[in-house]
């Protein structure tokens, strides 16, 4: 008698980058920068630092606010980039 095994995926679903909502916590364990120089890097384009999405219609400060996942990744990439045209 042959018994069959079924795979369970216990994996979570992938996730689309560009759906994909974070939060400060884990945009700062990405870029590896506290979270005030997160913020100054918000107020100044010239560094190009994605904003966030509001996650409520509250203005008050300390309103929940998250970061689109591709955003913060294309910014990681374009740090790595500038870094690979200066050394070269």
């Amino acid at each position: 008698m042959t018994s069959s095994i079924q795979t369970i995926n216990t994996k979570s679903p992938a996730r689309d980058p560009a759906t994909t909502l974070i939060r400060i916590n884990e945009v700062i364990a990405m870029v590896g920068l506290a979270r005030p120089t997160i913020y100054k890097l918000m107020q100044r384009p010239d560094c190009n630092f994605p904003l966030p999405v509001k996650l409520s219609n509250s203005n008050a400060r300390g309103a929940p606010v998250a970061w689109v996942l591709s955003e913060v990744q294309a910014w990681t990439r374009s740090r790595i980039e500038a870094r690979d045209q200066v050394a070269a």
